[in-house]
């Protein structure tokens, strides 16, 4: 960090931005400038770091240091480059296929050994730069020209498979929602480890309209719940309906009906150890219950990245190593001529 005073034009490169017209992306950007200038780290203290795909195109639209690597790896350079460099916030962009299919190993190592990357997973549930293939986020029996009789798969939810990894930080948000997508990268951003940000984004040439069911301006208040820590649950025009413990489960009610009040209604804590709850929340899909955006999950756990510098310091003091070379010669050693 340093004293000056950042603009979303500081992270901007001036290159022309060529995504498809309408394409998520686009907002997606915009809101990742904004969310730095935020934060207020420097350029030269920020890299961004790609896989292959639609999204990966994004390091070459930022002011920052950037690497658009190859498929599926995004993950594995990412983790190298903040162990090797652990004063820099380093930013994984990667799309549903590359993140989760080809990279899908890299990505839950990355969440389980909490490196302490911030991960923006991109989810419009097709392979859009190879042209329409159907993805590991396509719903069971979609039609696309891989499957054209339609899928026989489940897919992953990518909030499960975070979970599924031991992740600390989870929070979601839509292409369309520029206020909450920033809110999302900010958090993300000031949380130590592997953060996962997904957000649905639109494809508006393989796969126009995949979100609409929470999109549309008409139902998205009553389709989506957005999550603040230390918050009651509530979602809907008015604020009028909310979440409440059923069971073990949750259930929607509507405020002032059955016998509900607003003291039933659940008090949102992202920081609570326990991921019980949160899955519960990550799994909402907009049809029964209310898709959640916003921060879902952030727990404070130790980082690989501190944790590795500590052990490194203690084996430098103990062993009286400061460099590898130290290492290499100490004990018995002999010269071959």
């Amino acid at each position: 960090m340093d004293n000056q005073t950042y603009t979303a034009a500081d992270y901007k490169n001036g290159q022309s931005v060529r995504w498809c017209p309408g394409c998520g992306d686009h907002a997606i950007l915009n809101t990742l400038h904004k969310a730095m200038a935020t934060l207020g780290v420097p350029p030269h203290r920020t890299a961004v770091i790609s896989g292959i795909g639609c999204s990966s195109r994004l390091p070459y639209y930022m002011n920052t240091y950037g690497f658009h690597t190859i498929h599926g790896r995004a993950a594995a350079i990412a983790t190298g480059f903040k162990i090797a460099n652990p004063e820099m916030t380093v930013w994984q962009i990667s799309g549903d296929g590359d993140g989760l299919a080809i990279g899908g190993n890299h990505f839950i190592h990355a969440v389980r050994r909490n490196i302490d990357i911030n991960i923006v997973l991109f989810n419009n549930k097709i392979y859009g730069l190879t042209k329409g293939q159907y993805s590991p986020t396509s719903p069971r029996g979609f039609v696309s020209k891989s499957s054209p009789y339609g899928t026989v798969e489940d897919p992953f939810i990518p909030a499960e498979l975070a979970f599924g990894a031991r992740g600390n930080f989870f929070a979601r948000s839509i292409d369309v929602e520029l206020a909450t997508s920033q809110e999302v990268l900010v958090a993300a951003a000031r949380h130590k480890g592997t953060s996962v940000v997904e957000i649905l984004q639109n494809c508006v040439i393989f796969n126009n309209g995949i979100h609409s069911s929470v999109t549309d301006r008409e139902h998205r208040s009553e389709r989506t719940i957005h999550l603040r820590h230390g918050q009651k649950m509530t979602f809907g025009p008015e604020n009028e309906r909310g979440l409440v413990q059923d069971g073990f489960l949750l259930k929607a009610v509507t405020i002032g009906q059955d016998g509900y009040t607003l003291d039933d209604v659940l008090v949102h804590d992202a920081h609570t150890p326990s991921n019980f709850l949160h899955q519960q929340l990550a799994m909402m899909d907009g049809t029964d219950l209310p898709l959640a955006v916003g921060v879902i999950r952030d727990v404070e756990a130790p980082t690989y990245t501190d944790t590795l510098e500590a052990q490194i310091a203690d084996v430098r003091t103990r062993k009286g190593h400061a460099t590898l070379r130290d290492m290499v010669l100490a004990g018995n050693t002999w010269e071959v001529k």
